[in-house]
């Protein structure tokens, strides 16, 4: 006799994968992950610079009414062309000095309402939120009309400068 192999050859049974679970992950991650993602919104400010040939055409002997806003590490000063101080305005860790920016701005504008332009003139070492926010302070304020708070314009048309050495 014959010694047979006693061992078979077997084949192997298909095997289904189970992606249940898988799918109820994906059906509750997907929304999620749609709700909490933070779309980007971008604002683009338009600066106007005066270019040499403008600051040529004025005339030395008439200068024109300029509001300055110079930002300092303690304090914010606005000022005029001639150098007066309008106001000087100490910065709080809270931001309460925008609020109190934009008041004194609001009263330049009531005695001079056809001016549209002012310029910032900011330290070497000042932050980019400080200078973003001061330009938004400088532009707008919210004003209610009929119940709605509405944007009103102070002063659109926005120059950026080197300030000079504050003491």
């Amino acid at each position: 006799m014959s010694k047979r192999s006693s061992r078979r050859v077997r084949i192997p049974e298909s095997v289904e994968l189970d992606i249940t679970a898988f799918m109820n992950l994906m059906v509750i991650l997907v929304p999620f992950l749609l709700i909490t993602t933070v779309f980007t919104h971008l604002t683009v400010l338009d600066i106007n610079l005066p270019t040499s040939a403008q600051a040529s055409k004025s005339s030395p002997k008439k200068k024109s009414f300029e509001i300055n806003v110079i930002i300092g590490k303690k304090f914010f000063v606005v000022s005029d062309n001639n150098g007066r101080v309008i106001k000087k305005i100490q910065t709080f860790k809270t931001g309460g000095h925008y609020k109190i920016l934009n008041k004194v701005l609001k009263q330049i504008k009531v005695r001079y309402p056809e001016k549209t332009n002012i310029t910032i003139l900011s330290q070497q070492n000042s932050k980019y939120d400080t200078l973003v926010n001061t330009m938004d302070a400088v532009r707008v304020f919210a004003a209610v009309e009929d119940g709605e708070v509405i944007q009103v314009e102070l002063f659109p048309d926005i120059s950026i400068g080197d300030a000079p050495k504050l003491k």
